[in-house]
């Protein structure tokens, strides 16, 4: 039942909803996580910097240059052993929570090792 008042909604209201729906962004270079910023209008940031920008350019003109897809990833032998150790951490601790669960490990047990493997997760979504 309504008493016969109404609401009315502010534009900082409206604009508080619209950011709070928007998805985070990350920098396009390093990845980090970019600040939601109040003004809604223009362009939204790529980048978290100038040298990320920089970076990010960089890499664009060396790819145009030496005839490789935009979207190829060039790592390192040093670069490629450090994914692949962050891999091999992550499927290690996946493989202890199923085994502790199937070993019926207590549900705190299971959510620190769930926490464990949700850290090893985010430290391989910052692959640059």
């Amino acid at each position: 039942m309504s008493d016969g008042t109404e609401t009315v909604k502010t534009s900082s209201d409206v604009l508080e909803g619209i950011r709070r729906n928007v998805p985070p962004q990350h920098c396009g270079w390093c990845g980090r996580r970019l600040e939601q910023q109040g003004v809604t209008k223009g362009r939204r940031r790529r980048y978290c910097g100038q040298s990320c920008r920089q970076r990010a350019y960089e890499r664009r003109t060396a790819l145009q240059r030496s005839g490789l897809p935009e979207d190829a990833v060039v790592l390192s032998d040093t670069e490629l052993a450090a994914l692949q150790d962050k891999l091999f951490q992550l499927r290690c601790a996946a493989e202890d929570v199923v085994t502790a669960a199937d070993d019926g490990a207590a549900s705190d047990e299971l959510r620190r090792m769930a926490q464990e493997l949700a850290r090893s997760a985010q430290d391989l979504e910052r692959l640059r």
